[in-house]
């Protein structure tokens, strides 16, 4: 007795086909020989999708504030078969952003990938904070995006398949407690992300939004702190160290550059952050409750002292601990260590440190600066 599939049987399997061969079409986007430039690419998470690219073999440009990280970054991607370009620059500033993108447009010739990652945060309850936090946050993580998209557009543009990778955050699809101006801004950065990625698909430029949970990325001790910031430090450093909770920042880029690759639209996780992006549609009064719950437990206002602290500045005998291992090892291992002693003196200031001349590391070549008249010709491939 012979089998005769039916027609429907045959539409669906000619759909998973499709589906399929899409599937493989859209991870055909070969980052080898691309020019790639990563804000915030100095350390964490924007260090590791630099190594990443670096291996694929990009030609990877990445910038930062300060600049003793942003040299460590450089030397520490140096290869004798990789192009690296670091460049100090405040993304705050679109003067700063426009001469970064001429800088990368003269080394490595026009954009084809932007990976918007710097950002900043600031944790604390609403009651300790300011429009100053507010401010700060916008600009950076909201702003920072705006300059570099806008910037890197017309070269974008011209380049049919190229892409732009915008990384928010689970705080930019769901309101986390003591976090309030970074989840603002995030949730500034997936709109305007998302709205991007339906206006630009017309001109082949390819939008990808990531919303990651928390990430070992050895971020909290240049994070700032206010009210009880030692409990705050604490609660939030511990958070992020959490095995089973988190991902570490290697597993997090390699995600990241596989919906680059693909040209996803938007990646939330690991799967319970997916699982909160859900909850947060279908029943959001339910997420609000269990989220509430949680603050209830995280440190009080108590009219503290209402400045800015670093995590530096911040530690106590809960954190660093044995509770935070994993964490405390991601900030060795992605270059947030710095000078440990300068940053507890200095303060707030030095967490935020931004350049005020924009200029360029070369791998195996002197450094250029902005006020030179002219360029090197070319850089060490």
């Amino acid at each position: 007795m012979s089998f005769r599939p039916s027609r429907s049987t045959l539409l669906a399997a000619g759909a998973v086909g499709a589906w399929l061969a899409l599937r493989a079409r859209r991870e055909r986007y070969d980052l080898r020989g691309r020019t790639v430039l990563v804000t915030g690419g100095s350390r964490g998470l924007g260090l590791a999708l630099a190594r990443a690219l670096v291996r694929e073999g990009a030609r990877v440009a990445i910038c930062g504030r300060d600049t003793a990280t942003l040299e460590r970054a450089r030397i520490e991607l140096e290869r004798p078969d990789a192009s690296v370009l670091a460049i100090p620059c405040d993304v705050t500033d679109p003067v700063q952003v426009e001469a970064m993108l001429q800088i990368v447009r003269e080394w490595f010739g026009p954009l084809d990938v932007l990976v918007n990652d710097a950002g900043t945060i600031v944790v604390a309850p609403e009651q300790a904070l300011t429009l100053a936090d507010y401010d700060d946050a916008m600009r950076t993580n909201f702003f920072g995006v705006l300059h570099t998209t806008r910037a890197a557009l017309p070269d974008l543009r011209r380049r049919p398949g190229s892409r732009i990778v915008n990384i928010s955050s689970i705080g930019g699809v769901v309101g986390v407690p003591h976090l309030a101006p970074y989840v603002a801004s995030k949730f500034a950065v997936t709109g305007y992300s998302l709205t991007l990625r339906a206006e630009l698909a017309a001109a082949g430029v390819v939008v990808t939004t990531i919303c990651p949970g928390l990430m070992r990325t050895g971020s909290p001790p240049n994070a700032l702190f206010k009210g009880r910031h030692k409990a705050e430090y604490a609660w939030f450093s511990i958070s992020d160290s959490l095995p089973g909770v988190t991902v570490s920042a290697e597993a997090a880029a390699e995600r990241i550059l596989r919906a680059c690759r693909r040209g996803e639209a938007l990646v939330v996780f690991p799967w319970h952050m997916r699982a909160a992006q859900l909850l947060q549609a279908v029943a959001p009064g339910v997420l609000t409750g269990l989220l509430g719950a949680a603050n209830r437990v995280l440190p009080g206002y108590a009219g503290a002292p209402n400045r800015r602290m670093t995590g530096w500045q911040s530690r106590s005998v809960l954190s660093p601990s044995w509770l935070t291992t994993l964490g405390d090892r991601a900030t060795r291992r992605l270059n947030q260590s710095g000078d440990q002693a300068a940053l507890a003196s200095a303060g707030p200031a030095a967490a935020s440190d931004a350049s005020t001349e924009p200029s360029a590391f070369i791998a195996g070549v002197p450094s250029w600066r902005d006020n030179s008249t002219t360029l090197p010709a070319s850089p060490t491939r």
